[in-house]
C-alpha cells in the first residue's frame, strides 16, 4: 500500500473534497467554489489526491473534471481489512463459531 494515499486522507479538507466526489464527477471550479479556498490551494490538494492514486483527472477544455478512482478505494479498503486480526473482523466467524451452527 501507497503511503501517499495515508497522505491524502489526513487533510480535513482532502477528506471533504473526497466526500463530494463521492456523488460523481465534479469541475475544478465546483469544488473550489463548495470549499471557499483558493485555486493554488485546490491545486495542491488535487495533486496530493491524484498522486495517491485516489482521485482520476479528466481533462476537458481548460477545465478539469475530477472523479473517484473506485479500483484504488477497493485496495484501500483489503489492505485495511488485512491489518484487523482475523479473529476481531465481524463477518468473519470463528472456528468454535462455526462448528456451533
Amino acid at each position: 500500500m501507497n503511503a501517499d494515499v495515508f497522505k491524502a486522507f489526513s487533510d480535513p479538507n482532502r477528506l471533504k473534497i473526497l466526500e463530494m466526489l463521492a456523488g460523481g464527477e465534479l469541475c475544478a471550479c465546483k469544488i473550489q467554489e463548495n470549499l471557499h479556498i483558493t485555486q493554488p490551494t485546490l491545486s495542491h490538494h488535487m495533486s496530493t489526491l491524484q498522486k495517491s492514486g485516489l482521485v482520476i483527472v479528466r481533462k476537458n477544455g481548460q477545465w478539469s473534471h475530477y472523479s473517484i478512482n473506485v479500483d484504488a478505494f477497493n485496495d484501500v479498503i483489503v489492505y485495511v481489512s488485512s491489518l484487523v486480526p482475523k479473529e476481531e473482523r465481524s463477518d468473519v466467524k470463528s472456528d468454535c463459531e462455526a462448528v456451533a451452527h
